[in-house]
């Protein structure tokens, strides 16, 4: 297939683009690059990727340029804003993409609080584009990252797709649930194949640095304080990078069907008489953060210094995710256990930062 992936300098996209183009696809990942954290981090990821010959040279590239990867010769980038829309829709008329797979967003639940705007520019006008860009150009294959942060005041565990969540806690997830809810109407109007994927605190090589696997584990290496909130009494459904990756190529391979069951009546939030579903996508088995925290202190060989702090505005405590429907219906559940999964990541930042 020719594939549109977007926010491919960030985490999840660049491994998802990088595994596609691997196995024979081709690729053009699309990304902003933004200063919302590290860009050397994100020019690294280019550099993984083919994309740049150093780091440094990421301070060169040029707006709305293709750059051919030397790794990959059926992948290419592009710096392009999802709020672009005369060059998006430019894109997708040139490229005439089999399936698009929307993985930029900005991101982070208490950064939310601090710059709404940026997540209505990326997260609603970004993906409404997106949205556009299908619907005009016949692109009938999107998926998209939602967030296991749409659950919001929902106390019922595991969390499930077929429960309804109507109560946010942050802006992020208002955006992240804005999706849900315009790429249901697309499906429905248009007959896009959508399908959401609610991503449970993923974590790996190349990791966003605002998340606490990084925040935590440059802290131990320095010898400075972690911050822990709500006094340690937190859960999360830590996921392995390589099991997102897999399931979202399995997601891209299975493009959403209408629910010839669908009950009107008693609507299912999951799926529809339209051509869409959403999936939680998590390990499906919650670590305690006190739990994870030890388990990155016997790899490290250092012991953290604990700041115990109240739980920040737009946390939740626990989260656990009902993977069922993934199981089901694409025969896939995530397995990398916490050990494994912190062992490889702090190999990676071990190597990256030099430490």
């Amino acid at each position: 297939m020719k594939i549109l992936v977007t926010g491919t300098a960030g985490f999840i996209g660049f491994h998802v683009a990088k595994e596609l183009a691997k196995r024979g696809d081709d690729v053009i990942g699309i990304d902003s690059i933004n200063d919302y954290y590290d860009v050397d981090l994100k020019y690294g990821r280019l550099k993984e990727s083919g994309v740049l010959k150093s780091i440094k040279d990421g301070e060169n590239i040029e707006y709305n340029k293709p750059i051919q990867s030397q790794k990959y010769d059926n992948y290419k980038f592009i710096k392009l804003n999802l709020e672009d829309k005369e060059n998006l829709d430019r894109l997708f008329k040139e490229e005439k993409f089999d399936a698009v797979c929307n993985l930029a967003a900005q991101a982070g639940v208490r950064y939310s609080l601090e710059n709404p705007k940026a997540y209505m520019d990326s997260n609603i006008i970004g993906f409404m584009n997106i949205l556009e860009a299908c619907r005009n150009f016949d692109v009938k294959n999107l998926s998209y990252a939602s967030s296991s942060s749409v659950y919001g005041l929902n106390k019922k565990q595991p969390f499930s797709t077929h429960d309804c969540v109507n109560h946010p806690v942050s802006l992020y997830a208002a955006s992240k649930k804005s999706n849900e809810l315009m790429a249901h109407t697309y499906s429905h109007l248009f007959g896009i194949q959508t399908t959401g994927l609610r991503f449970f605190t993923v974590y790996g090589p190349w990791g966003r640095p605002d998340m606490a696997p990084i925040l935590f584990t440059k802290a131990i290496f320095e010898d400075k304080p972690i911050k822990v909130f709500n006094y340690g009494k937190m859960e999360r459904d830590f996921t392995y990078i390589d099991d997102i990756v897999e399931g979202v190529i399995r997601v891209i391979d299975n493009p959403a069907q209408i629910n010839s069951d669908f009950d009107p009546k008693n609507p299912d939030p999951a799926s529809s008489s339209a051509p869409y579903k959403v999936y939680n996508i998590g390990n499906n088995a919650p670590v305690k953060l006190m739990d994870f925290i030890t388990t990155l202190e016997k790899k490290i060989g250092k012991t953290a210094k604990k700041n115990m702090l109240p739980i920040q505005p737009g946390d939740v405590e626990s989260t656990y995710a009902d993977v069922s429907d993934l199981i089901n219906d694409l025969g896939y559940k995530p397995n990398t256990s916490i050990e494994e999964g912190i062992s490889k990541f702090v190999d990676w930042y071990r190597e990256f930062y030099g430490v």
